[in-house]
């Protein structure tokens, strides 16, 4: 059976401009165990060290590590490290690749006489508008492009990552981290949140289950450059709901079906769901995050930090 292994690297900093009193703050660094996707160790270093720490489960599933800081400090630093094993994904039965898409939107819709079946009752959490997502005729309007009448559902959304991938631009600088999706939308540029974002929207409004993927990407240098360390990022994608297969993920940023350089962190409605970190402070004044991201695959670890340099104590690989 075909797996790769991967070492990610997810370095995190806060300088404050005044020192904060008081914090609060949630983590979502920890990936998930999937079918095609076995965690095989995982560190969380954090400094200063917080005043309390605590793991549990949100409502999707996603770890979360909450921390508590009641001492005064002027720094925070995390380092999320892990070694991660992925197979390749489930493939589509054939029985699931000739679902009209108007028949999977059906099967979605409410009735008071109706009683879903587990899958779609779960499914139906992300049918609905979100904080970041919106639901709009001019979104369907979109869709509709791709949705043509009779379509099958896997075809039609593989025409629709594809579509936004030839009409939108990568510009890392047209948008923020909260910039509404109408905005990306309207000027038909943004980053694979926003992409992801918009992706979303067009399938809800055509009455479609779908969620957003949060995770990495294994990322290619320019031939004959190296693998710089913390030159990657976080990456988000789509995983639209299939019945009798389950979820069928894609990403509109680079036009594929995430395979074996995915690796995914969690899920949620939104990016507002599986945010990697997001907390509340007392103080801190200005304040912007710097942040590192490395992904290495197995074979190239060694060579990477040849240097020998241990990043968290008691590291075993």
């Amino acid at each position: 059976m075909t797996f790769v292994r991967y070492h990610v690297r997810h370095e995190t900093r806060y300088q404050y401009d005044s020192m904060v009193g008081e914090s609060h703050h949630l983590l979502r660094m920890t990936p998930r165990t999937l079918p095609w996707q076995r965690n095989l160790e995982h560190h969380l270093a954090i400094s200063p060290e917080p005043s309390m720490r605590r793991n549990f489960l949100d409502s999707l599933g996603n770890q979360i590590t909450a921390i508590h800081y009641i001492a005064e400090h002027d720094y925070l630093s995390i380092t999320s490290e892990f070694w991660v094993e992925l197979l390749a994904r489930p493939e589509l039965p054939k029985s699931a690749l000739k679902l009209p898409w108007e028949t999977v939107r059906d099967s979605l819709r409410y009735r008071a006489d109706r009683t879903f079946a587990q899958d779609h009752l779960e499914a139906t959490a992300f049918r609905f508008a979100s904080t970041n997502v919106p639901i709009d005729s001019r979104y369907a309007a979109y869709a509709e492009r791709a949705f043509t009448p009779g379509r099958s559902l896997v075809e039609a959304a593989d025409a629709l990552m594809r579509l936004i991938h030839k009409e939108f631009s990568f510009d890392p600088s047209a948008t923020e981290t909260f910039t509404p999706v109408e905005e990306a939308f309207e000027a038909r540029r943004g980053v694979c949140q926003d992409f992801t974002h918009i992706m979303l929207a067009c399938l809800r409004s055509v009455g479609l289950a779908a969620r957003y993927m949060s995770g990495y990407i294994l990322t290619h240098p320019p031939a004959g450059k190296s693998r710089l360390i913390g030159a990657d990022a976080t990456h988000a994608w789509v995983a639209v709901f299939v019945p009798e297969f389950g979820w069928l993920e894609l990403d509109p940023t680079n036009a594929l079906r995430p395979g074996l350089e995915h690796i995914t962190l969690g899920w949620g409605r939104d990016f507002s769901d599986i945010t990697p970190m997001r907390g509340v402070l007392l103080g801190g004044g200005e304040h912007e995050p710097e942040i590192a991201v490395t992904v290495v695959p197995e074979d190239e670890f060694a060579s990477l930090y040849a240097d020998g340099e241990t990043y968290l104590e008691g590291w075993t690989r």
